[in-house]
């Protein structure tokens, strides 16, 4: 089983400029408080759907979560590392047409690695609609899914800020951290998602080569963008990373990705206890199998891919719509006793 993190990222900036729509709420003030109970007591919070209100704002029926997205068994297919989401069958959900937002980061200012597609997009449309300006990073060739991306934060009357590039080089790390600065007007939350997952049945088999991209995209650039941003947050910010499932309960064929994941949770946990002086939380979100771009360019054989999420209580995988209220959660000021926890969202399977 294994989470969706996203990849690599950006460059020039896309200015807005185009009215914001009216987005509804989305989130019952009941649904807030029980989130926020769990989260104080460091509970793990389930990701709430996509979207708590149907179109035309009417508040959405009440339906069995078993059957609101595709079930395995899925056709088989492939793609070149990274992938794009706008080539996956089905295609995902990021709350493209469903998410509604109330305004519960209004003024603030995002920076999303892993922004195109999988949990990363789903993040950056959330918290655009919820009021944020977002900058994004990802890799040259996700340029497509990117660009879409950036209609939707526009489309939602905030400022868009795209940044292409290669989270491995540290060097960029840094530029990226500066860009969206200046791009954004200044930076208050950190999403560092992006990632590395390839599938490998035995430690033989992953090269050094291999090895070393896996952990300088999980790892060495989640410090890197970390150092270079703490300096420049003010009080009241919140750093959230992207473990997984598998830093608790790590898949066979994902060896070296668990280890990664491993690391983000206790990294997350000890930085939280450092930056808590300056007034920032810091937290992390452990996914469970979610429908991605990360498991059709090799994050999965074609075996696991076919049954995909089929091994949850919920028998499906969860779509990156299903989880960005959380990290909306998180980013928010109503989370503002909750620090050095890692919250899981994994459809009724694994820890936390």
């Amino acid at each position: 089983m294994t989470d969706t993190p996203e990849r690599s990222e950006q460059a020039p900036e896309a200015d807005s400029g185009v009215a914001q729509p009216p987005f509804l709420p989305s989130r019952r003030r009941l649904l807030q408080g029980a989130v926020l109970t769990a989260a104080a007591a460091g509970l793990a919070i389930p990701a709430s759907g996509q979207a708590a209100t149907a179109p035309g704002g009417a508040p959405a029926p009440l339906a069995n979560p078993q059957n609101a997205y595709p079930r395995p068994p899925f056709k088989e297919q492939s793609q070149p590392w990274p992938g794009l989401a706008g080539k996956m069958e089905p295609r995902p959900d990021h709350g493209e047409t469903s998410y509604r937002g109330s305004n519960r980061l209004l003024g603030r200012k995002a920076l999303i690695t892993g922004g195109d597609s999988g949990l990363g997009r789903a993040v950056a449309i959330a918290f655009a609609r919820e009021g944020a300006d977002v900058a994004i990073n990802y890799l040259p060739a996700e340029e497509p899914d990117a660009q879409e991306v950036v209609k939707l934060i526009q489309q939602a009357g905030r400022k868009a800020v795209a940044i292409p590039g290669d989270l491995r080089d540290a060097a960029f790390c840094r530029a990226l951290v500066d860009q969206a600065i200046k791009g954004l007007g200044g930076l208050d939350i950190l999403v560092s998602n992006a990632a590395r997952q390839h599938s490998y049945d035995s430690i033989l088999d992953i090269s050094d080569e291999d090895f070393d991209w896996v952990v300088k995209t999980n790892l060495y650039a989640m410090f890197w963008l970390t150092k270079a941003a703490v300096p420049h947050l003010p009080e009241g910010s919140a750093i959230i990373n992207t473990a997984s499932v598998n830093a608790f309960d790590p898949s066979a064929n994902l060896l070296d990705y668990a280890m990664t994941k491993a690391g983000i949770a206790n990294f997350t946990k000890g930085l939280a206890k450092q930056l808590i002086s300056k007034g920032i939380r810091v937290n992390a979100v452990a996914p469970g199998p979610f429908w991605t771009p990360l498991q059709v360019s090799g994050g999965q054989t074609m075996e696991n891919l076919k049954g995909f999420g089929g091994d949850t209580p919920l028998k499906r995988p969860g779509q990156p719509a299903e989880i960005a209220p959380l990290y909306v959660t998180l980013a928010s000021t109503e989370a503002s006793y909750v620090t050095g926890q890692v919250f899981g969202a994994s459809g009724g399977k694994g820890q936390p």
